[in-house]
């Protein structure tokens, strides 16, 4: 399946270092299929801690293919911003989700099903089964 087809990722952190890793991680994880586009959004201008509207905006735009985007989040304030990117309808690629999906093994579970040629729908269920992955 051509690029141009698969779902994109945008991963959104409180902080740019632990975004830009859990990217690399999950397309890592992904090596074996196609290559998945993944966009962090993490941090503030300037290194700071925190969200940025502007920077999860530019991400998404980054990695649509139109075949719809998946967006990640870690806590609360990622979530708001994310919640209110999505209800200005304008601000995001037209097939954007907000995946209710814990952040590390959820954009692992994204990524590797999107490389497969998944669609959103198939995206976004693979992210969020990893709530039931059991550790012991």
């Amino acid at each position: 399946m051509s690029e141009e087809k698969l779902v994109g990722i945008v991963l959104v952190s409180h902080s740019a270092e632990v975004a830009e890793s859990v990217a690399r991680l999950a397309q890592g994880l992904a090596s074996g299929g196609a290559a998945v586009p993944v966009a962090p959004a993490g941090g503030r201008e300037g290194g700071r801690l925190g969200t940025s509207a502007e920077l999860v905006t530019a991400a998404a735009a980054s990695v649509d293919r139109g075949a719809g985007v998946a967006v990640l989040t870690d806590l609360g304030s990622a979530v708001l911003t994310v919640k209110a990117l999505l209800a200005q309808d304008d601000e995001l690629p037209g097939n954007t989700r907000l995946v209710d999906a814990p952040f590390v093994e959820g954009a692992v579970a994204a990524v590797v099903t999107a490389a497969t040629g998944a669609d959103l729908d198939e995206v976004e269920a693979a992210a969020t089964e990893a709530y039931g992955y059991r550790k012991v």
